[in-house]
C-alpha cells in the first residue's frame, strides 16, 4: 500500500514536471515582446480614455507614440502640450506644437428665435429624435436639445440651459476630446482653434436652406447674403451650400462681419463692447460784425 502511494506521487510529479517544461517552451515560442517604454508613456497620460486622440484608449495611444517615428498627427487633447513634451522626452523624440481647440455650438435657435411647431413625446435622445422627424421646430438642421452631448462629456464641460434648451459649453473645462462632436447627430458641434481670453467669432447656424425658408424657420438663421464675405479683407469667410463659415485660422477678430450680418447669426464671444462711433459735429461760429 505504501509503495503504491509513493509510486503514484512520483508519477504525478514527473507528469507535472513534463507538462511544465512543455508549457515553458510553448510560452517562449509564442511570447509577444512589448516595449517597456509603453508603460512609461502610459503613466504620463491622463488615463481619461476619451478617444480624443483617435485611439480606443490611453494604452493604445501610448503604443502608437512608441511605434511612431515622429509625433506628427499625434496629440493628447486632454494632457495637451506638457504631456506630449514629457512623452517626447521619454522616447527621445521631438514634440510638435498643436493649437489648443475648444468646442462651439453652431446653433443659436432659442425658443424666441426658433418657435416650436410640434411637441416631441418620446425617448429623450437626439439620435432617436433625429431619425424620427425634423424636430420640434421648422428647422431641420437645428439643435434637438435632448442632451446627447451632455451625456457624452465625461468632464462636465457641457450643460443644457433651462431657458434656451441649448447646450452651453464651459470653455475652461473643455479638453477638446471630441466626444460631443461624435454624439451630435446633426454635426452642430465643432472643435475650433482656441484664442486668447477664450474669444471666438463664428457662424452659429447650420441651416443649408435658402434665405427665405431658413429665415422663416429661425430669425437668426444664415441667409447666405454674402455681406460677411464682402466685408472680410482676409478671405476668412466663405459660403457653401447657402451657409457662411468663418475659418478660425484666417480670422483676425476685426469683427466687421459681426456688424454686417443682418440676422445676427455671427456670434462674438468674450469681446469688450464696441466703441461708439464718434460723429464730427459741425459747429457754427458767429462773428460779431461790430468787432
Amino acid at each position: 500500500m505504501g509503495h503504491t502511494i509513493i509510486i503514484t506521487v512520483i508519477s504525478l510529479s514527473l507528469l507535472a514536471l513534463f507538462a511544465a517544461v512543455i508549457l515553458y517552451f510553448i510560452a517562449q515560442k509564442f511570447k509577444v515582446y512589448e516595449d517597456p517604454r509603453i508603460d512609461e508613456v502610459q503613466e504620463l497620460l491622463p488615463a481619461a480614455n476619451c478617444g480624443g486622440c483617435g485611439f480606443a484608449g490611453c494604452r493604445n495611444f501610448a503604443e502608437a507614440l512608441v511605434k511612431a517615428e515622429t509625433f506628427e498627427g499625434l496629440n493628447c487633447p486632454v494632457g495637451g502640450a506638457p504631456v506630449m513634451a514629457e512623452a517626447a522626452k521619454v522616447l527621445g523624440k521631438e514634440a510638435l506644437a498643436a493649437d489648443p481647440l475648444v468646442a462651439v455650438l453652431r446653433c443659436n435657435g432659442t425658443p424666441e428665435q426658433r418657435p416650436r411647431t410640434s411637441v416631441y413625446d418620446g425617448v429623450p435622445d437626439c439620435r432617436i429624435a433625429h431619425n424620427l422627424y425634423i424636430g420640434e421646430t421648422d428647422c431641420s438642421y437645428g439643435c434637438l436639445g435632448k442632451g446627447d452631448c451632455v451625456r457624452a462629456c465625461t468632464f462636465g464641460a457641457i450643460y443644457l440651459d433651462d431657458k434656451t434648451g441649448l447646450p452651453v459649453i464651459i470653455d475652461h473645462k473643455c479638453v477638446s476630446c471630441g466626444a460631443c462632436v461624435k454624439a451630435c447627430p446633426r454635426n452642430l458641434i465643432e472643435l475650433r482653434k482656441k484664442a486668447k481670453k477664450d474669444r471666438k467669432i463664428y457662424v452659429a447656424c447650420s441651416n443649408c436652406d435658402k434665405g427665405g425658408p431658413a429665415r422663416r424657420a429661425c430669425k437668426v438663421a444664415c441667409i447666405a447674403c454674402s455681406k460677411c464675405v464682402k466685408v472680410c479683407k482676409f478671405d476668412a469667410v466663405t459660403i457653401t451650400n447657402n451657409l457662411a463659415y468663418i475659418d478660425a485660422s484666417k480670422c483676425t477678430f476685426c469683427r466687421k462681419c459681426v456688424a454686417e450680418c443682418p440676422t445676427g447669426c455671427i456670434l462674438e464671444i468674450n469681446f469688450p463692447p464696441p466703441k461708439p462711433a464718434v460723429e464730427a459735429k459741425n459747429e457754427t461760429i458767429k462773428v460779431n460784425p461790430e468787432v
